[in-house]
């Protein structure tokens, strides 16, 4: 009972949790919401793809400023931090009318970012 009792309750946190956030998006302007779900997507599909471990930043404006247009979002400038060290990270992140949800994210990794350079990029550990 107490399994059943466990899987329902995550189950109507995650939901509380989504909806949260939507309410958060929906504060934002249209190009600050269309750059936070592509932040949430491009993070979990760069842990799914493997080809970095453990990503937990992903930063769109970094190298040079991100470009959108309504409902594309391009970053050729990006950051990603992964196990502590930031990577270049440039992406195509395709979002719905509303800007409420990621549907692509198409990425290409560059190399390490320095951590000598960190600093003036506005990086950290």
């Amino acid at each position: 009972m107490y399994r059943w009792f466990f899987v329902i309750f995550a189950g109507l946190v995650s939901q509380a949790n989504a909806a949260s956030i939507d309410q958060t998006l929906l504060k934002l302007d249209p190009e600050e919401r269309a750059h936070q779900v592509c932040i949430l997507k491009g993070i979990d599909d760069l842990n799914r793809s493997k080809k970095l471990k453990r990503v937990d930043r992903l930063k769109t404006s970094i190298l040079s400023r991100a470009t959108f247009d309504g409902t594309t979002v391009v970053a050729k400038g990006g950051a990603a931090r992964a196990k502590d060290r930031w990577y270049q990270v440039k992406f195509t992140c395709a979002v719905t009318k509303d800007q409420m949800k990621a549907t692509s994210f198409e990425f290409e990794i560059g190399p390490e970012i320095p951590e000598s350079e960190w600093e003036d990029l506005g990086l950290w550990k």
